[in-house]
């Protein structure tokens, strides 16, 4: 346990210098879209959430999320004030990523209350029920505190810790998915419409795991060598750090939900392209090792958009 909590405490203290000051990537990001759905600008608005004290926004570290779906063809607007009906059903998605509620803005400490009133919740629920699109994702704690109650409407169970995993090579977050480990299913999104859009291999980078209800699938599930760690303040682990088994939990999955439907995801980096540290190291799509993230976000959006059935 004191060589498992001496590597914590090192890949903790590496990654915070790391991923400190983390920002878009300043050079931009432009992967390649083999036909975009739409003319630019014909598309369907995809609101992103701002209103919720998010640290993932349109103009901000989302950047690059919002300008690879313009490129799609889809007006990308920021989603301002309290969730409403009349508000959401000018949209055809709404994408919340990494909520918090004022009290946590900077102070990561416990107890981590929701990012939306009990009235939200049910605006959003009924909205999707009805036949809106939600993309909701939260990663490490303080995230999922703020997110849960959202998430528990539509049966997924948040935990509000850190997902790392003790290997050979040290502990980490950083995770690696394929099909050809097993942990990347084969599905109707990762599967795409043809051999342009199939994604075989995806990173993450640090985040939360989920329990998924019986009618959601997995997209990309951790092994039996992840833990959660529920920490009371993130970032601060210690031999009395409460811990729990997530082997063969979620990071990210989908399912419809009346006549809407729902993709929830348990890290939010991964569909960012980021520059973090004093050596500007990549983080997100545009990653040495992440080089099929986009097209998974291309997916997941066209899946939310009906046109990935």
């Amino acid at each position: 346990m004191k060589f498992y909590a001496l590597l914590l405490s090192l890949f903790i203290l590496l990654t915070k210098v790391a991923y400190s000051q983390q920002v878009a990537d300043p050079t931009g990001y432009n992967p390649p879209i083999h036909k975009p759905e739409y003319a630019i600008g014909q598309g369907p608005i995809i609101f992103i959430d701002k209103a919720h004290n998010n640290f993932h926004t349109r103009e901000g570290r989302y950047r690059s999320f919002a300008r690879l779906l313009e490129r799609d063809g889809y007006i990308l607007k920021d989603y301002d004030g309290p969730f409403e009906k009349s508000k959401l059903n000018d949209g055809r998605i709404l994408v919340i990523s990494n909520a918090l509620h004022e009290s946590n803005i900077s102070n990561w400490v416990l107890p981590n209350p929701s990012a939306f009133t009990a009235d939200e919740i049910e605006v959003v629920r009924e909205w999707v029920f009805e036949g809106g699109s939600l993309f909701l994702i939260a990663d490490h704690m303080p995230m999922p505190g703020a997110a849960e109650d959202l998430a528990a409407t539509f049966g997924f169970e948040f935990y509000n810790g850190f997902a790392f995993t003790e290997s050979p090579t040290g502990v980490t977050g950083l995770a690696s998915f394929s099909t050809e480990k097993g942990n990347l299913h084969e599905n109707t999104i990762t599967s795409g419409r043809n051999e342009h859009e199939l994604v075989t291999e995806i990173m993450s980078f640090t985040g939360q795991a989920f329990q998924i209800p019986n009618d959601a699938q997995s997209i990309i599930d951790l092994d039996n060598q992840y833990i959660m760690l529920l920490p009371d303040t993130a970032w601060r682990f210690n031999s009395n750090t409460k811990q729990i088994s997530v082997g063969g939990w979620s990071q990210g999955a989908y399912k419809s939900y009346g006549k809407g439907k729902v993709v929830v995801f348990g890290e939010a980096a991964m569909f960012s392209a980021q520059v973090s540290g004093p050596n500007q190291r990549k983080m997100g799509m545009n990653a040495e090792n992440a080089t099929q993230n986009y097209k998974l976000l291309l997916n997941i959006i066209h899946w939310l958009d009906g046109k990935l059935n």
